[in-house]
Parts: structure tokens; sequence; C-alpha cells
């Protein structure tokens, strides 16, 4: 997630180093912290103004409204403060919902004033900029601010200067205080940006004669500017919400997650409770706990969480022997239920995945036993055929109930089955088959005549409408960027003579391209070149059908772009560090005119400038946090929509008449399975990604398929936080929407909770009701949106509205014919490689240690120098931590042992650096490993054996499974 909330000693301590105001700050650091276990005597001798002052006392555990709530005890002496605790500290208390102990309270001295001097501050972020609100009465009976106080905004990029405070919020405020307080929030709102909060509300702020005190503060910061922020912030706790403690088992999770590349969470809401869930997906995790909920499961939820993004075989491992370990501790009378769900992945190897799954399960096959578990699993993706033949395995093995579906089954069938509310199959059904998966028999290198192109609903000329080959390729640069600041953005975002961009060396991603370009029948490829800063100029080989074909790799963007004129779209893989600056820099060419984000977690601030940007330039963007998007038929953006047999099991290659957006990538992939078993198929699907400000939203896509003949009807699944569906609700009252649009807004379960839970996705969190996935979804039902009653249901619904505009004659089926034969694709079998780069990893990181660079300098460093970092697990792209590779761990471990042994002077240790000696101890290392080899194949009496590369390169029939 990105916006995190921070204790209040946090916040303070931020304000009080960071700062720059003309008025004094009053009172800074002068505060004691006290715990159950505190020694009074120790505290004291550490703050002897505890002895002469009088005092304030307050929890500080993320309580709202602590004063309406009798939770400060107000001018008290130091016996005061230990009479007031005594029936507060460490006990337990309710706080609307929910139950927890107080444990965290904050001392700080008692400041006399009076109320006419105190005053209500708060900034908050929004996707158009910051709110600066500012009342002049502030205090526990400031009542309903939003409504009451003066409202400014900064806009992106714009400045805060203290006239505009005088001017629009200093209104009410008597004049001897007015240039203390313009001050102090032109301040205030410095510090804000600089250090990527999200949040910052101070009630009340006094100002007297003696200067400014803060007395209380709450704040969110934007967690993923770590990188960013780092120096200033140093190690920040984040605390959990009032009434859910923070678990061993959850840092254990968040931890692995911080070192790795894949998305790890975990949150515990019941640590007795029956149910258990092990979800994939950010979006799809969100539904399971909302069915459970729905079913009547809320309170035997034990768990929240979710993985993505890839996980290895032994991160899954570690995570699900998390999981077993927490709900194997105390027994349950009906016994305990654990869900393995999760949607259609799109390039997360489900057979590599559940590998880790079933270790841990064969780990702990005895407590499963004894705690009498039940495990159902529902999942599809890459190679999920294997993963559920594993599970199903495991389950005959050791006698654990393990039900297993595949893609065949609804998402959340399983937990209907799991909590006895639907029958579970004796044999589940078996998926269709849609593909031979045989190559041209012809043996042309031809693409294989379309099969379909269009739906009898679809707007003939519609690709000839726009070509990537249009006329402003032949305007000077010039005059294209003074064209670029009048235009519009597209509509239409993807034709059949769409060329990419792909920033990054994606070569899994890109040979996905190519195989759905051919099995789509485009005359061309869909990607004209990649750019990667850290090689220079080459060309990469690919497959085209069977066809090896040369695509080009350049340095900089701005060579690929010249090369390349008839490119009008980026996928920018770059890193959460790097993406920022490869996207400003490919908006500079006007002729981009879709850029889509993968990056998950940009820091809000920068993605808002991009979004700002964009919209000036009338560019596109899809994401970051997202897998892309897919128009069936034509184009699809890096790994959306999975390998070759979803593609076609979804019938993906041909368009049908049902557009779709999303924020979750892999429910994206759901909705295409949904979508393509219940109508005609997808005409064009788009995951806008998780973020609190994706750079296009669900209505401005909404209002592209309005406007697309093709589309005949639209269906959205939001999401719980943020205010967009709401906009859907005004296009249909105000008649600018008028095609059918079938909506579900998911997280309906957060209101079930006792305490707030963040989800998967970082704009997943409701700040308000309406916020609220049910508020919205009944807004949506009121306005004449078709609503189902859950996600269950969703399916269902969009039948009975495709099945009557087929009825009504808005949709004519076009006759369904095979799809064309495709090679399989095996690229989700290449493994990683590395090789010997000891003695770049002890130079650089030596560099850097005698330089005193904090690692995440270096790291920053090295990115605007383009250079590599040797020794760093590149793969690691989506965190902003780089991890240690076997190379970069024994090439700062000898570096520490030469210069720390005692055997060798600094200059000695340096040396032999220089010259090579640790590479030689990876080259014998390695060496020592091929004779072994070498001597085991002689003793085996067998060859030295080289598979030839062409036969690996086959294809197989599709009834034989992998």
């Amino acid at each position: 997630m990105s916006a995190k909330a921070i204790s209040e000693q946090t916040g303070k301590e931020f304000l009080y180093k960071f700062i720059c105001t003309k008025p004094p700050i009053q009172n800074k650091f002068k505060y004691a912290r006290l715990r159950p276990e505190t020694d009074w005597d120790l505290l004291v001798q550490e703050h002897p103004w505890l002895q002469t002052e009088r005092l304030v006392v307050k929890p500080d555990q993320l309580i709202k409204r602590r004063g309406k709530l009798g939770l400060v005890g107000v001018n008290l002496d130091l016996n005061g403060v230990k009479e007031w605790l005594k029936p507060r500290l460490g006990l337990e208390t309710t706080v609307g919902r929910a139950k927890g102990v107080l444990k965290n309270f904050l001392i700080e001295p008692f400041v006399p004033h009076r109320q006419e001097e105190e005053f209500y501050v708060c900034i908050y972020a929004a996707r158009e900029g910051d709110y600066v609100l500012f009342h002049h009465e502030g205090g526990i009976d400031v009542g309903d601010v939003d409504s009451k106080a003066c409202k400014f905004l900064v806009e992106v990029d714009g400045k805060l200067g203290e006239q505009d405070v005088y001017n629009h919020l200093l209104q009410h405020v008597p004049e001897n205080r007015k240039s203390i307080l313009a001050s102090f929030i032109v301040g205030l709102l410095t510090l804000y940006e600089e250090l990527h909060f999200t949040y910052l509300e101070i009630n009340p702020l006094v100002v007297t004669d003696a200067g400014v005190f803060v007395l209380d503060m709450a704040a969110k910061i934007d967690a993923t500017a770590d990188y960013i922020c780092k120096s200033k912030w140093g190690d920040v706790d984040f605390p959990p919400p009032f009434g859910r403690e923070a678990y061993p088992e959850e840092a254990y999770i968040a931890d692995l997650d911080a070192k790795s590349g894949a998305s790890l969470k975990l949150t515990i809401l019941n640590p007795k409770g029956r149910i258990w869930t092990m979800v994939a997906g950010g979006g799809a995790s969100v539904v399971y706990s909302d069915t459970i909920c729905d079913l009547g499961g809320v309170n035997e939820l034990a768990n929240y969480g979710e993985y993505s993004g890839a996980p290895s075989e032994q991160q899954t491992y570690d995570y699900a022997k998390t999981i077993l370990s927490l709900m194997t501790r105390e027994q349950h009378s009906e016994g305990k239920i654990l869900i393995i769900g999760g949607s259609i992945a799109n390039f997360t190897n489900v057979a590599a995945t559940f590998k880790g799954i079933v270790r841990a399960i064969k780990d702990y096959q005895t407590p499963l036993q004894n705690h009498n578990v039940s495990i159902f699993v529902r999942r599809g993706g890459p190679n999920y055929q294997e993963g559920l033949r594993v599970m199903g395995e495991v389950g005959k093995t050791t006698g654990i109930p393990i039900y297993v579906f595949g893609t065949e089954t609804h998402m959340t069938a399983i937990v209907g089955m799991a909590l006895g509310h639907r029958a579970i199959p004796d044999q589940p059904p078996m998926a269709s088959h849609t593909a031979n998966f045989l190559l041209n028999a012809s043996g042309s290198p031809s693409t294989p005549a379309p099969s379909r192109t269009a739906s009898f609903s679809d707007s003939k000329s519609e690709d000839t409408k726009r070509t990537s080959r249009s006329l402003k390729h032949t305007i000077p640069h010039e005059g294209r960027a003074r064209q670029e600041k009048k235009r519009g953005k597209a509509t239409t975002l993807f034709s059949r003579h769409t060329k990419s961009i792909i920033w990054g060396m994606q070569t899994r991603a890109v040979q996905g391209m190519l195989d759905f370009d051919y099995v789509c029948s485009r005359d061309e490829p869909s990607v004209a070149a990649m750019v990667y800063p850290f090689t220079g100029d080459h060309k990469q080989k690919f497959y085209w059908g069977h066809k090896e074909i040369l695509i080009p790799v350049y340095k900089n963007m701005a060579d690929a772009l010249k090369k390349h004129p008839e490119v009008d779209v980026l996928i920018n893989f770059a890193s959460l560090r790097s993406a920022y600056d490869s996207t400003v820099e490919t908006m500079s060419f006007s002729q981009i005119r879709t850029i889509a984000i993968i990056a998950e977690g940009i820091p809000e601030a920068l993605t808002r400038r991009l979004i700002k940007m964009a919209d000036e330039k009338g560019v596109t963007i899809i994401g970051p946090a997202t897998v892309g998007g897919i128009k069936p038929g034509c184009y699809k953006i890096g790994n959306t929509g999975g390998m070759l047999d979803n593609i076609l099991a979804s019938k993906l290659y041909r368009p049908g008449s049902v557009a779709y957006v999303s924020r979750s990538g892999g429910m994206s992939n759901e909705l295409n399975n949904i979508i393509s078993r219940t109508t005609d198929g997808v005409y064009e699907g788009v995951a806008i990604g998780g973020d609190r400000y994706p750079g296009s939203t669900f209505m401005d896509h909404v209002l592209r398929y309005q406007d697309t003949p093709g589309v005949k009807m639209i269906v959205v699944l939001g999401e719980i936080g943020g205010t967009e569906e709401y906009k859907i609700c005004t296009g249909i009252k105000e008649g600018r929407i008028t095609k059918p649009v079938v909506i579900w807004c998911i997280g309906t379960c957060a209101t079930m909770f006792a305490s707030e839970v963040q989800f998967g996705h970082a704009g997943a969190c409701a700040n308000e009701k309406s916020e609220t996935a049910i508020a919205k979804n009944q807004a949506l039902r009121d306005i004449g949106a078709i609503v189902p009653r859950n996600f269950d249901e969703l399916g269902e619904v969009i039948k009975n509205v495709y099945d009557d505009l087929v009825c009504k004659g808005v949709i004519a089926p076009a006759q369904e014919v095979p799809p064309p034969t495709v090679p399989m694709d095996y690229s989700w079998a290449r493994g990683d490689r590395f090789g010997g780069a000891l003695d770049a990893a002890a130079k650089q990181f030596s560099k850097a240690f005698d330089s005193s660079l904090i690692a995440m300098d270096f790291v920053n460093k090295m990115k605007k120098e383009g250079k590599l970092i040797m020794g760093i697990g590149h793969r690691v792209k989506s965190k902003p931590n780089l991890i240690l590779n076997v190379d970069g761990f024994i090439g700062v471990a000898m570096v520490d042992l030469l210069r720390n042994c005692g055997a060798f002077t600094r200059e000695e240790a340096d040396e032999y650096v220089e010259i090579g000696a640790l590479n030689g101890i990876f080259v014998l290392g390695r060496s020592m490993g091929f004779i072994g080899h070498y001597l085991d194949q002689k003793r085996l009496k067998q060859g030295l054996y080289r598979h030839p590369w062409d036969d690996i390169s086959y294809v197989l029939p599709e009834h034989m499974t992998m």
C-alpha cells in the first residue's frame, strides 16, 4: 500500500526536525513515551521536566477523537498522570466497534491558552493536487470541518504563497495572528510535500505570543517514497489500527515482501477463526473476503492476505507455512477451512507457486489432520493444470481433504462449497479445449488467415480511421510540439496496426505479445523496438510463429523513436525508481499517444505529476501498478491475458461486443473468462491499476467505450476507496452514458470489520462512508446501472443483459470458427542466469561504503549514472530495495574478510580485489562443479549431453499436458 498512518510521535518528530517557518515552534521534542513495562524512575531521570511542569497524557495508537472519548488527561502533575493512567494503561477498552489494549501513551507539557488561540489546519492529497483546510476555531468541538473550514487547492506542481493563505484561509483570524499562521501554513505544506505526506492534520494548533504549539497531530505518509525520503525518515514504524494487534507473523511476511519482487501481504483478523485464506492477487483476495462475509463467515474469518507478482517456490513456501502454522495452533469444534483461491493469473507460474504450497502442506500434514482442516483450491493461469494436478496428488498422499478446481469453476464457487452453501461436485467439469496448438501445416512463415476479424455488431471502418502511419509524422518536431498542446486524448487507443516500444529487457512479455499478434493474424508484430539503457544497441531474437525475427534494442528512447516514427505506444516496464523519469522523457515526443506503466510502488506525488503532464499533452496513461489491457484481435499490453492457452480459451483472438475496465490485473483476466463464457466475448479490456491515482480513470475508459460503435455493453469492476465510480453515476444521470453498464464494486466486507483493513491495492481503503463499496454499489443501483447482489452473480447478470441485447437485435453474434494454429509457449520455463560479478560487486560496494553512502543513496546514484549494480538481483523491480544475489553476497563478504581479518593491510586488501582474486574464487568453484559433472558422466558411461535447441522449440497437441 502507499498511504500509511504513522504515530503522533513520529509525525511530530518529522515536523520538529524539518519544518522551516518564521515563527518559532515551541516544545520541540519535549515528550515522554510510556508503555506498561516502563520504569517510572528511569523515565523521570531521562525527562526531568516531568516533575516540574503541568502535563498532558494521551494514548498514541491511531485513535480518532480522543478528547471526545475521554482519553486525554489535561493539566495534571506527575502523580495526577499516574492516577489517570491506572484505569487505562494496559487495560482493554472499546473505541467504536474496535476492542483493544491501551499500551502506548505520550506525556507532553501542558500549554496554557485561551479558546480563541486554538486553530485547525489539515492538508490532504487528491488527484488534482493538495487541499489545505483551515478553520479559525480548533479543538475537540471543531465539528464538521469539511463544511465549515476554508479550503484552498494547491494544484499539482503549484505553489502556495503567504498571500494565498491570507486571501483564502485567514478571513476570520485576528490580524495579530495572520502573519504567524500564514508563515506556518506555507512551511507546513513545504514539509508535507518534501516528506511525501498524504495527510496531515493538526487540531488544535495553538498560537500564542510565545509562538506556535502543535498539540494534537494525525498523519499519513506515502510509504512507497521510502527510497526518496529514507535519509530523512529513517526507519519508520507503522502501527496497526487500534483494535488489531501487531503479530510477529505479519512482520515476518512484511519482511519477505520487502525483500521480494513479488507482493506478499498478511493481516491477522481473528487468530481463533475457522476460515483461513491464501489467495493470489490483490483484487481476488478482496473478492474472496467479500464472499466469505456475504455467506455469513465474517466472525470466523481469520485473516486477510494475498500473494501475487510471480513469487518463487521458496517465497510461496515461506508464506504458506506461516499461514498453516497460525491456523493449527488452536482447535475448533467444527474443524477448519483453508481457501487457496485466485483469479486467472497473467504471468505467475501457478505450478511453481503451488509447489511451494504443497511443500508446506507436507510439512504440516499431521497438524492439518489433527485440526480437521479441509482445503479448497481454485486457480487458473500459466501452467495451472500442472499446479492443480500436484495439489490434487498431495491430497491423496496425505489424506487431507483437498478439493481442486480450475477455470471451468466460477472463481468464488469454492467459498460456497467450503461453507456448506453449495454442493461439492464429485468430478469437476473439465475445461473445454479451444486450440490444437499445432504449427501452420503449410510451413509458410506468414500469419494464418484470420478466423474472425469482427463481430457483426462491430464498426467495420474503425481500424481504418486511425493508422499508426498517420500524417502527423510528416510534421516537423517543433510543429508537432505545438500541435500536441491542442490535441485531446484518443477514443481508439489500439488497432491492428498499432506499433509499440517496450522499455526494459522484458523478453517474455515481448514474446507473449508476438504470439498474440500471430494468433490474431496481424500482418506485422506489434513490437517495433525495445529500449534498455544498460546495454549498447543490439538486436534480440524472438519468434513470429515458428520463424525467427530480430527486434532492435536501443540504449535511449530518442534513437528508438527517431528510427521508428510509426510507434505511438510505450509499454514501460521500468522499475519504480526509473518509471517516472522514463515516462517523462517519452512524453516529450509527440508521436506517443498511449503509455502503459507496469511498475507498482511509484510515489503518489510523482504519479500525479505524470497525470498532469499527460492531460496537457493528450496522452493516455494506463497504470501504474497494472498488467495493462487487451483489445482482442488487435493488440495486447505485455503479459495481459496470460499464455496462449488462456488467450484461446477466453476467445481473445477476435473481438466480441463487451468492453470492460477494472483496477486489478488478475481480475481483468477473470473478467475475460466470465465474459467469454456468457457473451460473444471481449471487445476491449483495461486494468487501470491499483494505485490511488491511476493514470486514467474508470470514467475515461467508460466514455471511450460509449463512443465506440463496436462496444454494445460495458462492464466495470470497481473497488472500495476513492470516488471515481460516482462519476459514472453522473454520466448515466446526465445521459452521457447510454449503453448498458454492469458494475460491481468489490470490498463490501470492509464495513463488517471492527478495525480498518488495508486491502491489497494501494487505493483499496475507504477514508469516509462514501468511499465504501456498499455506498457506491447502492448509488450506482439507484441511478440505473445494473448492479448484481454480489460477485457470484456477476456472470449471470452479464449474461442476462447480453441475451437481452441479442433479442433486441442490438448484437448479432458472428459465427464462431476455430482459432488459427499456434505454437505452444514454453517461455515460462526459462530460468534465471547469473555469472561471476564478484570483483565488480566488491569494488562498487566498497567504494559506496568508503564514501559513507547509505544504500538508498548508492542505488539512486547508480541509477542516475545509468550503471548496473553488480551483484544485485535485477529481477526485483517492484520494491524500493534491491537484493544481493550470490555474486554480490560473496563479493561484499570477501571484502569484509580481507579488510577486517587482520592478515592484510587496507592497500593489500584492495589490491586483491583489483587483480581479480574474487572472480578467481568464482571460477574455481564453477570449475570444480564442471569437473565433477564430467567425471559423473564418465562413470555412468554417458556422453556430455546437449539437447538440440530446435527440438525444444516444438509444439505439442492440446490433449498432451506439460
